[in-house]
């Protein structure tokens, strides 16, 4: 076991390709490569009885379409259901072909399974095009819009087919798995309606991208919904964590399970009102989220993470915004910058 700060980490090692790593009684630790920065998932496998439930499902790739096949083979039970926390292509990536092995259903919220299909489809304001208006009415430059319009709709790449049909899941509900029950925990702000999964028998809490322990979860505010307070529901959302109890094993997509619920909550949120801050201390005269980039993201970004970047840097200026720190400015170029209220 090791420490960082008030986290601790209780398996120092970490499940190679094709392997299950057990980390409680019937959960089961699989990690997938992902093609970017952050180089990795964590997905999970539960004893179903006589079947097998996975958590989660990667990006589409051949490799780790190789990893499944492995895990599967060797397990030889047949799949009971696929769970998806969320519609992001690391975890939808392969529901629908892991689906397809054994006829399983797909279980995941409606808001995530619509917005998956939205962005697959480029619709109702998920477009590219649409993305890119945004982003320079925001002040992105004009080299790093004419990337991301290059790189066109990349979601596709992760998600090669999506399920047609699915069983939804709803916040509260119990799902028996095996010999457990799993207490569905919807979040809001890094996705639309984003389910963590918590066994209290097991003391365990599949926390999905709503919880990381090294890392802070994306906060994007796109255009479909340019207005709202994504990173305000955010951080409302952790709240739900909070009655666990701390000694809690979490079980979260990217880094090295954990314990420590109330002390990582309480780093987020120190780390967002520091970000908040930061960005008010360089707000001296108006600024848009495109000038306010560096900032935030002082090193290098792809294009990849520039999507990421301009997203998140808009979502803390709406927070500031809701909360009557910053407001929106314009001026005869459309650019929307802001500037402080007092």
């Amino acid at each position: 076991m090791t420490t960082s700060g008030e986290l601790q980490y209780p398996f120092d090692d970490t499940p190679g390709a094709g392997e299950v790593k057990q980390v409680a009684p019937g959960v089961g630790w699989v990690r997938m490569p992902l093609p970017f920065a952050l180089n990795h998932i964590n997905l999970w496998t539960l004893d179903d009885g006589e079947a097998l439930a996975v958590v989660d499902t990667g990006f589409g790739l051949d490799a780790v379409r190789d990893s499944w096949n492995a895990i599967l083979d060797h397990d030889r039970r047949p799949l009971s259901r696929v769970l998806v926390t969320h519609s992001h292509p690391d975890h939808l990536g392969l529901a629908a072909w892991l689906a397809e092995r054994d006829g399983a259903p797909v279980q995941m919220t409606q808001g995530e399974f619509f917005n998956g299909h939205a962005i697959w489809n480029q619709i109702a304001g998920n477009a590219v095009d649409e993305m890119v208006a945004h982003f320079a009415a925001h002040g992105l430059d004009p080299e790093r819009q004419g990337a991301l319009r290059e790189r066109g709709n990349s979601y596709r790449k992760g998600v090669p087919a999506l399920p047609k049909s699915y069983q939804r899941i709803f916040d509260g509900d119990v799902l028996r798995i095996g010999a457990h029950d799993w207490r569905v925990i919807v979040g809001f702000g890094h996705s639309p309606e984003h389910a963590s999964l918590y066994c209290e028998s097991l003391g365990v809490l599949i926390s999905g991208d709503m919880l990381l322990p090294r890392i802070s979860t994306n906060i994007s505010v796109y255009a479909l919904t340019p207005e709202d307070d994504l990173l305000g529901w955010f951080l409302e959302s952790l709240n739900r964590f909070k009655d666990l109890p701390d000694d809690t094993l979490v079980l979260p997509s990217h880094g090295h399970p954990f314990r420590g619920i109330r002390a990582r909550i309480e780093q987020l949120n120190v780390h967002h009102r520091e970000r908040c801050d930061a960005l008010l201390d360089v707000i001296k005269t108006p600024r848009s989220a495109g000038e306010l980039l560096s900032t935030l993201f002082p090193r290098e970004l792809d294009t990849h993470q520039v999507m990421f970047a301009m997203g998140e840097a808009i979502a803390h200026l709406n927070y500031l915004v809701a909360r009557g720190e910053v407001r929106k400015v314009g001026d005869r170029t459309g650019i929307i910058r802001f500037e402080k209220t007092a």
